[in-house]
């Protein structure tokens, strides 16, 4: 299926690594240019390189790293004119930020809340600001949010995450509505277990906490899957890009799981 992306242009956060790179990559394939955005140099030149090998030998690859600490709001303007003075106007956001430490719901010192909000949902907002007036100019523009299962069934110990992933669906729902009509659809995809430096690490930190081996645990999640198996990074930006595809069009509001039916409720 020909998803209709040669030629647009997307900027992807988080794309040092995990699901971000993985985005970065499925985006690639389909030939739209990439802005590649984390705060972490040496993992973005390791996207980066990565992208051109996807691309091909000897092929100068559509891509602009930008090393971007989403905490750091006097970045936004700067970035984004970056990109748009390289490729033109954005057309597809995907909005991916990384996941905070592990925390119960109380006793959570507030500056680590407000610190976590800033990086994680006022820059995903500041950042759409930026670029959705030239979306709704052109009349054409996918945002799309990566959240977390835990914003549909709690995840213990993760208050942070689940909280403020939440409060994403509920900016990104109205959202929808407001720009629909000017050809943008804006959509929130929810990972599962999916095999990523993250996944290992909440794995290892249950683990830590409760003393027990990481296998245990590994084997604990899996048998609470469907599918009893994580998912691979592919899978979930295959199914990225088919929202910031052309073949999408009609697809807005929606909040898509790629769980391998982890998530038990309806």
């Amino acid at each position: 299926m020909d998803l209709g992306l040669s030629g647009r242009t997307a900027l992807v956060l988080g794309a040092g690594g995990g699901l971000g790179r993985a985005i970065a990559l499925g985006l690639a394939r389909e030939g739209a240019n990439l802005v590649i955005a984390d705060r972490d140099a040496p993992s973005l030149a390791a996207t980066s390189a990565i992208l051109t090998d996807t691309v091909g030998a000897g092929t100068a690859a559509p891509c602009l790293p930008i090393v971007w600490d989403l905490g750091d709001s006097a970045a936004t303007d700067r970035n984004v004119a970056l990109a748009e003075e390289r490729f033109g106007g954005i057309d597809i956001l995907v909005n991916n930020t990384g996941g905070p430490p592990p925390s119960p719901a109380s006793g959570v010192d507030p500056k680590i809340w407000s610190a976590q909000f800033e990086a994680m949902v006022l820059s995903v907002i500041r950042i759409t600001d930026r670029v959705l007036p030239g979306m709704r100019t052109r009349r054409w523009g996918r945002i799309v949010t990566s959240a977390s299962s835990g914003v549909v069934a709690p995840i213990p110990n993760l208050a942070l995450s689940n909280a403020l992933r939440l409060s994403l669906v509920g900016w990104s729902k109205s959202l929808a509505r407001e720009v629909a009509a000017d050809g943008v659809t804006v959509n929130v995809v929810l990972p599962g277990r999916i095999a990523t430096d993250r996944i290992r690490f909440l794995d290892e930190s249950k683990a830590a906490r409760e003393g027990r081996q990481v296998a245990d645990i590994v084997a604990e999640s899996t048998a609470a899957i469907p599918m009893a198996r994580y998912g691979e990074p592919r899978e979930y930006a295959d199914a990225v890009a088919f929202l910031a595809s052309e073949r999408a069009a009609y697809v807005t509001g929606s909040t898509l799981r790629v769980d391998g039916g982890y998530i038990p409720s309806i």
